[in-house]
């Protein structure tokens, strides 16, 4: 089993900035990706963006619009997400997720996902 914790998010201002991470226990070493999803009341969770353990191949939404930043520490099993200029619409609970054991890359999808963190809240005020 792997466990998920997710800090760092908060209420800011638009134009803001802020840093996600994550950070993964249990059985780590089968990890081949990491990604963050967002989601709002009544909307479907999305995709925001993705990294390989192994690599450090990135994917990211169209709709972070270079603004987001993905990064992870081997060493320490963290993954973080970077996000400036934020938006309004950035607001929502996100989530770190993990997969173990598959080679492909489907990490747009949320059911590509095994283990995913409680979220953490992200407010963004005009």
């Amino acid at each position: 089993q792997v466990q998920l914790v997710e800090s760092g998010g908060g209420l800011v201002q638009a134009g803001g900035s802020l840093r996600l991470s994550c950070t993964a226990s249990g059985r780590t070493f089968g990890i081949n990706a990491m990604g963050w999803f967002r989601q709002v009341p009544g909307k479907e969770r999305e995709f925001v963006a993705a990294v390989s353990w192994n690599t450090g191949t990135t994917d990211y939404a169209e709709i972070t619009e270079g603004r987001f930043s993905i990064s992870r520490d081997n060493a320490k099993y963290t993954m973080s997400l970077q996000m400036n200029s934020l938006k309004p619409s950035d607001t929502a609970v996100y989530y770190c997720a993990a997969v173990a054991g598959r080679s492909s890359w489907m990490v747009r999808v949320a059911g590509y996902y095994e283990y995913w963190g409680q979220g953490t809240q992200v407010t963004v005020s005009s």
